[in-house]
Formats: structure tokens, C-alpha cells, sequence
């Protein structure tokens, strides 16, 4: 009767911990904060980006108050498990090995990986020549995403693979001339080559992978996620999302 006793007041206490965000006034969402136009830092410290603003608007729709908790990227999804934050809206490829430890959303966005290397330097005009140009190259990704994965499952064999704690760093060590090339994620690096430091630089043959779908990661169970899906397509249907698009993007990522 006491194990009986115990297992109840278990099940109880779990309930109410999946339950307390669905339940919030406020809600928390977890941002890496260093993944430019996605997220990133402005001069005062705030975290603004397109994820932060779909977050907002997401939000706005479920009429509960978002506030902002950044977190390292290596140490995200463990954060989210440990209740720092409530759901996880910073740019995640919803990945068969991630959904082991986390429910994810409808996608929010698709992205595709594509290199990126200096203008000056010629690998080719399609990707089986891409590779052989790089074979023994140093090549750049971010470490724990679908591009640094996809790099070492497919390249490793060819080029020596180098993996960062933040896509930015990946794009100093490439104008540093650390590195041959970056795979990262086509919308990022877009953003990047329009600034200063990637003016030298340009995409390199077509998408390696076309099909990579971003979605809101929460944890395993947590109603809250069909919240923030019908708020989602609240978005979509009423126009708040293509506003938002079109501030960052001149094409439609959805």
C-alpha cells in the first residue's frame, strides 16, 4: 500500500511539472542568442532575431507573457530537460536522434545546407567536384547541428572535419584562413555574405541537403505543444508570419 501510495504521489508530482508551462501566465523560451538573423545580441545586450519575434508572436496568440532565457548551444536540449526554460525556439533541425529526449513542434521553417569558401577560390559548379576539390581540406561547421552531423557522416572520410562552439566562430576561423569552407545552414550564411566580413565569400554549388525541417522543442509529453502548434498556424493564416519573414528574408522560408 505504501509503494502504491508512493507511485501515486509520483505520478501526481509529474503531472504537475508537464502541466505548469501549459498552465503559465508567463512562459520561458530558450534562445541560444548567438545564431544571426535567427538570434543574436544587440549592442545592448537584448536578444532579437527572427526566432525571438515567431516566439513573441507565438506568444501573443496563447495571451501569455514571454520572456527570454539564453543558453549554449552545446547544452540547450539539457536545459530545456532541466526546466530552465519552457520550449526551445532557436533555429533546431528536428532530427530522429533528437526526438529521443524531446517533442518538437510542427516545423516553423525549412533550411538547407550549403558551403560556403572565398570567392577566389574555385571548387567547381557541382558538388562532386566540390568534394574532390576539398578532399584533405579543413572544413568548418557547428558542433551538435544537422550541417556539422552531416559533414562528418558523408565527408569525414575526405576532409578534416573542425567543429565550433557557434556558427560565428566558424565564419572568423574562414576569414582567418583557418579553414577551406563552411557548411552551414543556407539562411544564416545568407546573412553573413551581406556583411562586411563575408563580402569576400559566396556559396558554393547547390544545397547538400534540401529538406531540413525546423521546429519549437519541448520536453517529452508537455501539452504545450499543441498550444504552440495552433498558434502556429494562427500566424501563418492571419499574416503576422510573412510580416516577420519579410523583415528578415525577401523570400518565404517557410
Amino acid at each position: 500500500m505504501q509503494t502504491l501510495k508512493k507511485l501515486l504521489l509520483a505520478a501526481v508530482a509529474t503531472l504537475a511539472v508537464t502541466s505548469s508551462a501549459f498552465a503559465a501566465d508567463t512562459l520561458k523560451m530558450g534562445i541560444e542568442g548567438a545564431y544571426p538573423p535567427f538570434n543574436n545580441k544587440d549592442a545592448s545586450g537584448q536578444v532579437v532575431g527572427f526566432d525571438v519575434e515567431i516566439g513573441n508572436a507565438l506568444c501573443a496568440k496563447m495571451k501569455v507573457t514571454c520572456e527570454v532565457v539564453t543558453s549554449d548551444w552545446d547544452g540547450i536540449i539539457p536545459a530545456l530537460n532541466a526546466q530552465k526554460f519552457d520550449f526551445l525556439i532557436s533555429s533546431m533541425s528536428i532530427t530522429d536522434e533528437r526526438k529521443q529526449a524531446v517533442d518538437f513542434t510542427n516545423p516553423y521553417y525549412s533550411n538547407k545546407l550549403q558551403f560556403i569558401a572565398p570567392k577566389a577560390t574555385n571548387l567547381g559548379a557541382d558538388n562532386a567536384a566540390i568534394k574532390e576539390a576539398l578532399k584533405g581540406k579543413v572544413v568548418g561547421a557547428q558542433r551538435a547541428t544537422l550541417s556539422g552531423t552531416w559533414l562528418e557522416d558523408n565527408w569525414g572520410d575526405d576532409v578534416t572535419v573542425k567543429l565550433y562552439d557557434s556558427q560565428e566562430n566558424a565564419f572568423l576561423d574562414l576569414t582567418s584562413g583557418r579553414l577551406d569552407a563552411v557548411l552551414g545552414d543556407k539562411y544564416a550564411s545568407y546573412e553573413w555574405l551581406k556583411s562586411d566580413a563575408g563580402k569576400n565569400y559566396e556559396f558554393k554549388g547547390a544545397p547538400m541537403f534540401e529538406d531540413d525541417k525546423i521546429g519549437i522543442a519541448l520536453r517529452k509529453g508537455d501539452p504545450l505543444r499543441e498550444k504552440l502548434n495552433a498558434a502556429l498556424k494562427e500566424i501563418i493564416e492571419d499574416g503576422t508570419y510573412k510580416k516577420i519573414n519579410d523583415k528578415y528574408f525577401p523570400f518565404s522560408i517557410l
